[in-house]
């Protein structure tokens, strides 16, 4: 295709007397990593919602692989998977079981073992979700995402809750989600993974966006501005000394 693989225009959405998105206007090109931020009740996530095809668009236009979202939001949710911060899954259903199951949903044959595999979650193929850790079950809401070969894949606020060895495995299978050519849209608090992952960012506040740019530039154009810090930081901070005394390794409970 030609032109973004999302493309979002004025996009509004009314509450009562609340405007929880008010004007919104964005593009993400194909095999980009686009993070949202933005502090809460900033509209990121009515915003994503929106292009998502989970909540009515009040005004504006979404479009997502050249496909309207409000003229065909089943077309939509085709082509995207979404990652939720809090997931449900069926409690009796191994993870193969399961991912097989979204698979029929999609009218797709799918190779459980493989995604398990991607996710590094090959020795709990047969295991409940239940009985899997938070950062296993991050992994898994992310294989699941990933069982209709999405264009485009929605992560909220990925890592909240990790812990450092965690978060950075996270980062890594993300990194590599991106170079199979999917493209990457996210939700993060985290402003060292914003950094660390996205290409561009977009930072919400009160329904609108405030600014747009690499991560690199946003800086810059601060420092320009005659930004200093009281502080100066320092070359490492505690969570590399929590990595440089615990290891790098992935930690998997259970």
């Amino acid at each position: 295709m030609t032109g973004p693989i999302v493309a979002a225009h004025d996009l509004r959405k009314r509450y009562g007397s609340l405007q929880a998105v008010d004007g919104v206007s964005f593009e993400i090109a194909e095999g980009e990593v686009f993070g949202i931020l933005g502090p809460n009740g900033a509209g990121k996530t009515t915003t994503l919602e929106m292009i998502e095809g989970m909540r009515p668009i009040d005004s504006g236009t979404a479009m997502v692989d050249g496909i309207d979202v409000t003229h065909d939001p089943r077309g939509v949710k085709a082509r995207i998977g979404i990652q939720l911060q809090a997931s449900s899954f069926f409690d009796e259903l191994n993870l193969v079981e399961l991912l097989e199951l979204f698979g029929h949903l999609y009218e797709r044959t799918v190779d459980a073992m493989a995604l398990l595999a991607d996710v590094e979650l090959t020795e709990k193929a047969r295991s409940q979700v239940k009985t899997l850790s938070g950062g296993q079950k991050q992994r898994f809401s992310i294989a699941a995402a990933l069982v209709n070969d999405p264009r485009v894949l929605f992560l909220d606020e990925p890592t909240t809750g990790l812990d450092p060895q965690a978060r950075h495995h996270l980062w890594g299978l993300v990194r590599q989600i991106r170079e199979r050519g999917h493209t990457v849209v996210l939700t993060t608090h985290y402003m060292e993974e914003a950094e660390e992952l996205c290409d561009r960012v977009a930072i919400m506040d009160r329904g609108l966006i405030v600014a747009l740019d690499t991560p690199q530039r946003l800086v810059d154009e601060l420092i320009g501005r005659g930004f200093t810090k009281a502080r100066v930081e320092r070359l490492a901070n505690l969570e590399d000394v929590f990595l440089d005394m615990t290891g790098h390794d992935l930690r998997e409970e259970g």
